[in-house]
């Protein structure tokens, strides 16, 4: 068996144990206030029954026997939102973690104690998001109050080389580190957009990087340093996560839609390590964007899936065949599950 774990945009985090047939809403009563805005779920890498989760408060870690969460103090509490979680895949003791406005921390303590590395990203773009084709420039009088602000989307280390991490931010770009998250730099040269939602890295003769954008696929082979942009077989080239299914035979999946939350979304799924994309074909209409995926080394062949405005698809046979859940959320910020 095992136990979903939906996260929301104000109602907390949901949880299921009967492959979400039912969803319950985690209460205030389990440590994490139940008007919650949680936007980033992480796996440990050793620990099957341990997640993280990033919210409007902070970090919290569950204790999935018990169902509920401790409050881990950190420099993000009550000041930003926590936005982006990761372990070291070789060193479950270092945590990074990316905020809104756009920042990385670091801890090589399990949480006791984070860094505030000082990552020259942007605090907020004026962009045509708010303003049209045509944005008043920083300092007009009218530019005020009309901030976007940045935020880390996903933070992805190399499963076998812990030194290499990457970073993408909504909306500054793609940026990497060679030496376990530390110290970082840009990595977006030839992408086609600064709106950087989702990565994830694929070994399949040498290392390849896959990232997804608000302006379609990327795909780098020299660790980020240079990027192509890969057209799908979509009206929309608008992709958010990408995921390798944990069994190593090179499927792949990648959620897509039109845009931010859209109005109609697609799941895609690649058999030969994201060479080649086909419709995956989630059942009924998507309504919205096709945003979040989520895998567990526990069992490959159990994925989730889920649209931006509460739509949640499940496949028990590896992504061949999805069923739709009867329950609907409210704005799905993140997925993850865990074996029981």
């Amino acid at each position: 068996m095992s136990h979903l774990y939906v996260a929301t945009n104000g109602l907390s985090v949901w949880s299921s144990s009967d492959l979400g047939e039912t969803l319950l809403r985690m209460s205030t009563g389990t440590g994490m206030y139940s008007g919650s805005q949680v936007w980033a779920l992480a796996l440990h890498p050793s620990s099957p029954h341990v997640l993280l989760a990033g919210t409007n408060t902070g970090v919290y870690r569950l204790n999935q026997k018990e169902e509920d969460w401790t409050h881990i103090p950190s420099p993000m509490d009550d000041a930003m939102l926590v936005t982006a979680l990761a372990y070291a895949p070789d060193n479950p003791d270092v945590i990074m973690a990316g905020t809104q406005p756009a920042g990385l921390y670091r801890s090589e303590d399990s949480g006791k104690s984070w860094r505030n590395l000082g990552v020259p990203m942007k605090p907020y773009a004026l962009t045509g998001y708010y303003l049209g084709d045509k944005p008043f420039p920083e300092g007009h009088p009218a530019a005020y109050g009309r901030k976007h602000w940045t935020r880390v989307t996903q933070i992805v280390f190399d499963p076998t080389d812990s030194s290499l991490v990457w970073a993408g931010v909504e909306i500054d770009g793609a940026w990497r580190s060679s030496d376990g998250g530390k110290r970082w730099e840009r990595s977006d040269q030839g992408m086609k957009s600064q709106d950087i939602h989702g990565y994830t890295v694929v070994h399949n003769g040498g290392r390849v990087l896959f990232a997804t954008t608000d302006a379609g696929l990327h795909i780098s082979r020299d660790d980020g340093a240079n990027w192509t942009m890969r057209p799908i077989d979509s009206a929309w080239q608008y992709t958010r996560s990408i995921v390798e299914r944990p069994d190593g035979t090179g499927v792949m999946f990648m959620t897509n839609g039109n845009g931010p939350p859209g109005t109609a979304g697609r799941l895609f799924r690649s058999r030969n390590y994201g060479v080649d994309w086909e419709d995956a074909r989630l059942p009924g209409e998507v309504e919205s964007s096709a945003y979040f995926l989520a895998t567990n080394p526990a069992d490959p062949k159990l994925i989730y899936a889920a649209a931006t405005l509460g739509q949640i698809y499940r496949s028990i046979d590896g992504g061949e065949s999805w069923t739709a859940l009867k329950r609907r959320l409210g704005e799905i910020r993140a997925l993850a599950w865990l074996p029981d």
